[in-house]
């Protein structure tokens, strides 16, 4: 069976931008049934080399995270007021989905694939153990895509 551009069909996250993650989290948490997660905050631009637009990214989110079957989680995301993917789509668009995200190998290959498909990449960095792409679907997909690589 084909896999598609990104080698994968298999989504494995969706990410949602809010305005208050700790009463959107307690509100997840009540829904799903599940306990309310750790909220973390992510790491300052020394450690994740972020860049959004081409330039270097200092904007931090607060992320929280539910395991919402065997393969699916839910990110909440919360972003600082600094200029990033997550900032831009609150300030324009309000809370709600953001992207959905897939486990890949190989992030500069499918990077190059995607941009060729006029998909341009918006944000990159680094994280403990991996790095993210945010890719701009909206046109085709009517999403952003992250693409998500574990060492």
């Amino acid at each position: 069976m084909d896999k598609g551009v990104l080698g994968t069909n298999m989504v494995t996250q969706i990410g949602i931008v809010v305005k208050d993650i700790k009463e959107t989290s307690k509100n997840y948490a009540q829904f799903l049934g599940l306990p309310q997660p750790e909220i973390i905050l992510t790491d300052t631009v020394d450690k994740t080399r972020a860049m959004y637009k081409g330039e270097p990214c200092v904007a931090r989110a607060y992320l929280a995270f539910f395991k919402v079957g065997e393969l699916l989680e839910i990110e909440l995301i919360q972003p600082d007021e600094h200029p990033s993917t997550w900032r831009e789509f609150l300030d324009t668009k309000g809370e709600g989905i953001h992207h959905i995200a897939f486990n890949i190998k190989d992030t500069n290959v499918k990077i190059k694939k995607l941009q060729d498909m006029d998909m341009p990449l918006i944000q990159r960095g680094e994280y403990e153990g991996g790095r993210y792409v945010y890719i701009d679907a909206l046109k085709d997909l009517k999403v952003i895509i992250e693409t998500l690589e574990n060492d």
